[in-house]
């Protein structure tokens, strides 16, 4: 789907607040009301807008302790539903390099964390190593 600048004033807006009304949208954009709600429909349709979600305080929602880990496994697949339906894992992406993924999670506490790294390395018996990282701090987190 081809994007032009309208389009891109919208996403624009829509990433800062998805729960604007298209009213409010047309008078920051000075597109009609009828046209915004046309072009959301399109870039829906079209699947350039996959989800409309909320940004949550990690602290606040007790999932303040960010992980990173990077994993290389065997040749065969190691990343099954129970690891993508786990409420800890947050994103995953396949990467190049040393490593073959990248993952994303957020945990209560170390406990917590500590916990999960034992049945997962338990579990894939594939996965060769792991590198994990611990956030110290947030500097910038999108949706």
């Amino acid at each position: 789907m081809d994007l032009d600048r309208k389009d891109g004033k919208i996403i624009e807006i829509l990433k800062q607040d998805s729960r604007l009304p298209i009213r409010e949208i047309s008078k920051k954009t000075g597109i009609r009301p009828s046209t915004v709600h046309q072009r959301i429909q399109k870039l829906i349709e079209g699947k350039v807008i996959e989800k409309f979600t909320i940004k949550l305080n990690n602290k606040e929602i007790g999932e303040n302790f960010i992980v990173f880990i990077l994993v290389k496994g065997g040749t065969s697949e190691y990343i099954d539903n129970k690891i993508l339906n786990n409420n800890h894992v947050k994103e995953i992406f396949g990467i190049t390099g040393e490593y073959d993924l990248l993952i994303k999670l957020k945990f209560k506490n170390i406990e917590e964390f500590h916990e999960f790294i034992l049945n997962f390395r338990k579990d894939k018996k594939e996965i060769q190593s792991t590198l994990t990282m611990i956030a110290t701090t947030s500097l910038k987190e999108d949706v």
